[in-house]
């Protein structure tokens, strides 16, 4: 990591320690001096912090082992994940603890760096626990995209179900083995939102359309759109400027983006999902090993297949009042019958060949994989 880095991500925990105490911001251009060039190392960046915390009487022994976590994520505090789902697991991780832990809440990147980089700072300590959208790092996470290939997911509990099973049993050691994921889900149906009807696949001839993964790219090329990768906070901005023509989120996110708003038409699938993005709440796994028994056990107790679940099948139910909300504005809404899809599931299919031999290549039987999640999701389809 570069010095600047380590910089950027001392004065992110300084931040984050101000909370406690106004000094510590001119403590810490004591400590390094008023230069911001320096070459810091990862055991040099720690010392500071943990002297810039001890000298102003931050640190020190907490009584009855209080643990204070910080958790980061890209969305407004008023859009549904941070509200509905991220503070519900954090309430409730406090009470379990009476009080023990307590987690700080950090929406909109308020303690810097780019919706990309929240799994680095989770990996590197910068944020305790961080939400992100696991396409964001495309590539990074190989065997998560099998959730997010054209046409697989039926509903967002059965695939959340499958997606935590699958990680416990293929991805834990391997693709997530230097973090503690504490869940893993998918939200409902993704859908496209434009400024133009959308019917067929023709219809998205060379229009720009903000795609959320590396495989939604690739499909909005199969269908001869121009993908442009845009965090979901940026899409309103190139929605009115005109950066873009329409976008491919779910339903629920749409009324804190305002998306009804800015586009007019709206084109949704019966059956299989067009596509879903996967999530993980992920945490620093040297945060994670220094708990105490009980504390650890109070954040697992809060954590993996039943809160994947709850997580997933709560985005998907406020798929339908978002719906409603563009609906009552009078916007057009496409659904997409099982044989109109046929077309676009036509167009798409040789994205699974395509990625199988990409898989392939890392030495990972996509093939398999795909076998293996769609038995689940059908298994766990009610």
């Amino acid at each position: 990591m570069s010095s600047q880095t380590w910089v950027t991500s001392f004065s992110i925990c300084l931040s984050v320690l101000s909370r406690r105490s106004g000094q510590l911001r001119d403590h810490a251009k004591q400590l390094l001096g008023g230069r911001t060039d320096m070459m810091i190392s990862r055991k040099r960046f720690l010392n500071l912090v943990a002297a810039a915390a001890l000298s102003l009487g931050v640190g020190g022994a907490a009584s009855a082992q209080e643990v204070t976590l910080t958790l980061h994520q890209f969305l407004p505090p008023q859009a549904n994940v941070p509200k509905l789902i991220l503070d519900v697991w954090a309430d409730n991780v406090e009470e379990a603890s009476e009080g023990r832990i307590k987690i700080d809440r950090f929406p909109s990147m308020q303690l810097g760096g780019r919706p990309p980089e929240l799994m680095d700072q989770a990996i590197d300590g910068v944020a305790d626990v961080v939400w992100t959208v696991v396409g964001y790092t495309p590539g990074r996470f190989p065997q998560t995209e099998v959730f997010e290939l054209p046409f697989m997911m039926t509903n967002a509990r059965a695939a959340s179900r499958a997606y935590w099973e699958m990680f416990e049993t293929h991805m834990k050691d391997t693709d997530f083995q230097d973090v503690e994921i504490l869940g893993t889900w998918v939200h409902g149906p993704g859908i496209i939102h434009s400024n133009r009807e959308v019917r067929t696949p023709a219809d998205m001839e060379g229009m720009k359309i903000r795609g959320g993964s590396r495989l939604v790219n690739s499909l909005l090329e199969k269908v001869g759109a121009a993908p442009v990768g845009m965090p979901v906070p940026a899409v309103p901005e190139g929605l009115s400027k005109g950066v873009i023509d329409g976008t491919t989120i779910p339903w629920e996110v749409t009324t804190a983006l305002k998306i009804p708003e800015l586009v007019d038409n709206h084109t949704e699938f019966t059956g299989n999902a067009l596509y879903v993005l996967t999530f993980v709440l992920a945490m620093n796994k040297d945060r994670y090993d220094s708990l105490p028994d009980d504390l650890r056990q109070i954040i697992d107790d809060n954590s993996g297949l039943e809160f994947s679940v709850f997580a997933g099948g709560l985005m998907e139910d406020n798929d339908a009042p978002a719906r409603q909300l563009a609906a009552d504005r009078g916007n057009t809404i496409v659904t997409l019958t099982a044989d109109e899809a046929q077309a676009w599931r036509d167009v798409a299919a040789p994205i699974y060949d395509e990625w199988v031999a990409e898989m392939s290549e890392k030495g990972i039987d996509g093939q398999a994989l795909i076998d293996e999640a769609r038995m689940l999701i059908d298994q766990y389809t009610e």
